[in-house]
């Protein structure tokens, strides 16, 4: 039986879909099934990340209504073997929350992870991925707009996930210092255990640009960060990135 891991932010601009494709990848190249959902209906784009633009014909309500199977699909990354996508619908329908959980606990039979990338808010992806999470991976950047509505939703997984984690995207040494603030004051801020630290880099979005997954593209940047942030999620110990 696999893993469920719900995404999400409090506001959008974290670069939560970039650290789900990321994190992954990475775990996809060290051997593990992954499937991706993205939750963002009418406004998907983990498609990009993760370098399967226009490749994902159904999604995932496709899946829950019996028109494919979900390997069906499901669409595998040619270069990265046993990473795949379940992309959003592209018009908001009524999706049944009990019959995307059934979704979910089947792909958890097919796949070591499901990562579920929820939209930013507490709308539809949101509650969606929440009620079929094992565990969530809250991102949030250093500012204090998003650092705020990261406590907003740490208060609706709270008592409806098991497990939460944060990790604090996109971070740029300057900024911390001109904020006057820390790794620590954010952490204390959002109320969760940290999970890893992610440095802002430009080349994330020059991958999703070319449409190449960032870890075939880069051994710098976040991709190093992606690599540790997975291999704590199997549990192994490695210390936090260093970013300067």
């Amino acid at each position: 039986m696999g893993t469920s891991i719900m995404v999400t932010s409090g506001k959008g601009g974290t670069g939560k879909t970039s650290l789900t494709a990321g994190v992954a990848s990475c775990l996809a190249a060290m051997g593990q099934r992954v499937l991706c959902i993205d939750l963002d209906i009418g406004l998907r784009n983990l498609d990009l990340a993760l370098g399967l633009t226009d490749r994902a014909v159904m999604d995932f309500s496709d899946v829950m209504e019996r028109r494919c199977s979900l390997l069906g699909g499901a669409v595998e990354q040619p270069n990265i073997p046993g990473l795949y996508l379940l992309t959003a619908p592209l018009s908001p329908n009524q999706l049944d929350t009990a019959d995307f959980c059934t979704l979910v606990d089947e792909a958890k039979d097919c796949f070591d992870f499901v990562f579920m990338d929820s939209p930013a808010g507490l709308g539809t992806g949101f509650q969606l991925a929440m009620a079929a999470a094992d565990r969530a991976v809250l991102v949030s950047s250093i500012d204090p707009c998003a650092l705020r509505d990261a406590q907003r939703a740490v208060s609706e997984l709270t008592g409806e996930v098991e497990q939460l984690q944060l990790v604090m995207n996109r971070v740029c040494p300057k900024l911390i210092s001109r904020l006057r603030t820390s790794i620590d004051h954010a952490m204390d801020e959002a109320g969760l255990p940290l999970l890893g630290v992610v440095p802002e880099d430009p080349t994330v979005t020059m991958a999703a640009a070319r449409g190449v997954p960032l870890i075939l593209s880069t051994y710098k940047g976040a991709a190093p960060a992606y690599l540790n942030i997975s291999k704590r999620i199997l549990g192994q110990r490695v210390p936090l990135l260093r970013i300067r």
